[in-house]
């Protein structure tokens, strides 16, 4: 795994998923549809996009850009370059590097011509293995156009003796370990896959008729008018064709799934339905948790926006203490912020967050926050709050300490720089110079998902390998790197 430095001054100590992807067939204009759906889940990654259509006569035909979807893929000049009934995209935060490092050529989706025809690729997540691999099909006379994990699918479908593109596909991701949910097409079919622990999530949808849709979340299906379906399972590959239907297959050994449990703390948008659980109400429950948890006399309940917001009015509701909106976010402020000056650079948090003093001024706040990954913003906001007259700031963290990196798609520190890898809870708090500091339980954040038993440590139903270290997968090239995994206690 690549570090990159904060794409963004003022965003640095937040965990990242690194993509989204979405897929539709039997529509008109579809790429129109795989745009809108992309802008949905621009949350997942705002580094680029890409998309790619197919048409009889034109054939395939794609388009990739940096910057933000509405920046790129609304200008009717380009969606005409796009036409047919098919269409998948794909928009990406990467780890290589930000706009001026990350190549134009490592923007997904991936195309590939076969001997049957030619299937491009969508991936969200990260192949484990995928050094070892690249090294094998390099040696084997592969040729890498990009820097991305993902371009080994299709390298590996090309060496391939499937007849078909489904099977050849399935044939690929058999030899890779790690996480993925991909949504990929030929000139017929639209395909999704999710790996056999679905770590990445990936759901249907019904547009209609007879058209279909894949996404990384429901919130996008609701843009374009179509109907949660279900989710893919995990393990499962879905083949859906225009006139056929949706078909259904397990290539991979079944597994007991291990969801990412981080998509209910902070990844996914709150209006999405993940595991049969609205989002929304799963972080209103982890704040009614948290609250039971590690309660505090204080005036106020206030989040850090927007990500600390359901948690807070959960946090608020149990514990009976007044929610205040005490920092209001600038909404207008992209990523791509001017800064001239090195004394506009110093003004760093305040420049996105700014505290409501009359209503902070002489209170004891607590702030409710959906993690802590390096401490740095949690610090300047703290300095913030005492600026503006609180009398005392309580922090509450809407999950478990971050105290390992994820190698299954999110761009996290390395170890030695996770505030929680090096520190006591204790130490954290004096570190941060706060008066507490209580982060929800791993137990509590399961309670909160729907596990009223907690977390079974023989069994966890979910991937939280960032807060407890147990990897469901080996993570091989890191470990060939020098990764040293948790001591088995």
């Amino acid at each position: 795994m690549r570090e990159m430095p904060p794409s963004h001054p003022f965003d640095d100590d937040k965990l990242k998923e690194e993509c989204g992807v979405f897929g539709v067939v039997g529509v008109t204009d579809a790429a129109n549809f795989v745009a809108l759906g992309l802008h949905a889940l621009q949350h997942r990654g705002q580094e680029a996009g890409g998309i790619v259509s197919y048409a009889p006569g034109p054939g395939f035909n794609s388009a990739r850009r940096f910057g933000y979807v509405r920046d790129n893929f609304t200008k009717a000049s380009l969606m005409e370059t796009l036409p047919g009934s098919l269409s998948i995209g794909h928009v990406r935060y990467s780890t290589a590097g930000s706009k001026g490092q990350t190549q134009i050529r490592d923007v997904q989706p991936f195309f590939g011509e076969f001997s049957m025809g030619g299937a491009a690729i969508a991936h969200n997540g990260n192949i484990t293995n995928a050094n070892a691999l690249r090294r094998e099909l390099i040696e084997r006379g592969s040729i890498f156009q990009s820097s991305s994990d993902s371009e080994c699918i299709i390298h590996l479908m090309a060496r391939s003796l499937q007849r078909n593109i489904p099977e050849r596909m399935k044939d690929a991701l058999r030899r890779v370990e790690g996480a993925f949910s991909i949504v990929a097409m030929t000139r017929t079919k639209l395909i999704g896959v999710r790996d056999p622990l679905g770590v990445r999530p990936l759901v249907l949808g019904r547009i209609g008729d007879n058209g279909w849709a894949l996404s990384s979340e429901t919130c996008a299906l609701d843009i374009i008018g179509a109907e949660f379906i279900r989710e893919v399972e995990p393990g499962e590959m879905v083949v859906i064709t225009e006139n056929g239907g949706v078909e259904s297959f397990h290539p991979f050994e079944k597994r007991a799934s291990r969801f990412c449990i981080f998509e209910h703390v902070y990844f996914s948008r709150p209006d999405s339905i993940q595991g049969g659980r609205s989002v929304y109400e799963t972080r209103r429950q982890i704040g009614v948790e948290l609250a039971k948890e590690a309660p505090v006399e204080a005036d106020l309940v206030c989040p850090v926006p927007d990500s600390g917001t359901p948690a807070a009015i959960g946090f608020s509701q149990e514990s009976g203490i007044p929610y205040a909106m005490g920092i209001i976010r600038n909404q207008y402020m992209g990523r791509t912020f001017i800064e001239p000056t090195e004394q506009i650079r110093n003004m760093g948090v305040r420049l996105k967050l700014n505290v409501n003093r009359a209503l902070i001024k002489g209170k004891r706040v607590i702030l409710v926050d959906d993690s802590v990954v390096r401490g740095t913003t949690s610090r300047k906001i703290k300095e913030m709050i005492l600026d503006a007259g609180a009398a005392e700031v309580h922090f509450r963290i809407a999950s478990p300490p971050t105290a390992w990196p994820c190698f299954y798609g999110v761009d996290t520190p390395k170890r030695e720089k996770l505030l929680a890898a090096t520190m006591s809870e204790e130490e954290m708090r004096d570190h941060l110079a706060v008066d507490s500091l209580k982060f929800i339980s791993l137990d509590g954040l399961y309670r909160a998902v729907g596990e009223a038993a907690g977390r079974d440590p023989k069994a966890p139903k979910y991937c939280d390998a960032c807060f407890s270290g147990e990897y469901p997968v080996a993570p091989a090239d890191m470990i060939a790197d020098g990764f040293e995994l948790k001591a088995a206690e």
